[in-house]
C-alpha cells in the first residue's frame, strides 16, 4: 500500500504540470507577425575591395622542384600502378 502511495505522490506533480502546459498552450495567443521583410532594392557593396594585384597565369603556388630522389620514387610508384593497378 505504501509503495502505491509513493508512486502516486511522485506521479501526481508530473501529471499536473503536463495538464497545465496543455491548458496554457491552448489559451495562449499566437505571436505577433512582426517579421522584417527584405528590402526592395539591395544595398550597395559593403565589403572592402582587395588591394592586391590580380592573379596571373604564370604565378606560382610556392611549390619548389622536388629532390631528384623523391621524383624518381614518384615515377616508380606511377609505373607500378600502371602495371599492377591499385
Amino acid at each position: 500500500m505504501q509503495r502505491k502511495l509513493k508512486t502516486l505522490a511522485l506521479l501526481l506533480p508530473g501529471v499536473l504540470l503536463l495538464s497545465m502546459q496543455a491548458v496554457n498552450a491552448q489559451s495562449s495567443s499566437p505571436p505577433p507577425a512582426t517579421a522584417t521583410r527584405p528590402a526592395e532594392t539591395m544595398p550597395g557593396q559593403t565589403s572592402v575591395p582587395n588591394d592586391g594585384p590580380p592573379a596571373t597565369r604564370t604565378q606560382t603556388t610556392g611549390q619548389t622542384n622536388p629532390d631528384p630522389t623523391v621524383k624518381e620514387m614518384n615515377e616508380d610508384a606511377k609505373r607500378k600502378i600502371e602495371r599492377e593497378g591499385k
